[in-house]
């Protein structure tokens, strides 16, 4: 992902040559940061304490987007999990749809969460997302604890096999109408492993399986940090 001129050695949010972040709590356990980079504006919405150890990062789809899917999933496991002492950074990226420049958002706010003592990571993302998570997974691989998919395309997805033994699930619906069972299929092949679950009657936004899919989030990502 280095460009012209770029140190292949600088560290990701370094390489955003940022020009301002302004930084607003909104409640005790959310803030509101924006990092105004030369090329856009990166927004992060962010739960739990800035200093913790363990973080969940969120990647929306081609569009950006903040609530993922299921009627606002990622900001319910954000609230669940600050409540049990782990953070959760949600990516509104700088410039959506881009795969390269999507996955630098993610690896900057990894190392932005670093800087203020984040150590280990799960990454998630929703349809293009899952591309991105899978590709940031693969990045920082030694800092991340698991990746998880949902409603993934497979297109993007080709650098999976090098999560090496990094957890991975996958969720998809089974009536999604944009992308079938087969890309999160895709992905679990050229991973060489992942835990597959297919949703009944769920489209491509998860609908009608949001309780479900809290409680099994919230479930699994906990256990990726139990020491």
């Amino acid at each position: 992902m280095s460009t012209a001129g770029e140190s292949s050695t600088s560290r990701p949010f370094d390489r955003l040559r940022v020009l301002a972040i302004q930084d607003v709590e909104i409640l005790p356990d959310l803030r509101h940061v924006e990092v105004y980079a030369a090329d856009g504006l990166l927004t992060l919405l962010w739960h739990g304490p800035a200093s913790a150890p363990h973080v969940l990062l969120t990647c929306g789809g081609a569009m950006g987007g903040l609530l993922g899917p299921a009627r606002g999933l990622y900001h319910d496991l954000g609230a669940a999990l600050a409540a049990r002492g782990v953070g959760t950074i949600r990516v509104g990226y700088r410039q959506p749809n881009r795969l390269d420049s999507c996955v630098l958002d993610v690896a900057a706010v990894a190392d932005l969460a670093n800087r203020s003592g984040a150590e280990r990571f799960v990454v998630m993302g929703h349809s293009f997302g899952g591309a991105v998570a899978v590709n940031a997974g693969a990045a920082l691989r030694k800092t991340v604890r698991g990746v998880i998919t949902l409603s993934t395309q497979s297109a993007g997805c080709e650098t999976a096999a090098r999560l090496g033994e990094v957890p991975l699930l996958l969720l998809h619906g089974d009536r999604d109408e944009l992308l079938p069972v087969e890309a999160s299929e895709a992905v679990r092949t050229i991973a060489g492993h992942g835990d597959l679950v297919i949703l009944p009657g769920a489209g491509h936004l998860l609908l009608g399986a949001e309780e479900e899919l809290r409680r099994r989030l919230t479930a699994w990502i906990a256990e990726r940090f139990v020491s």
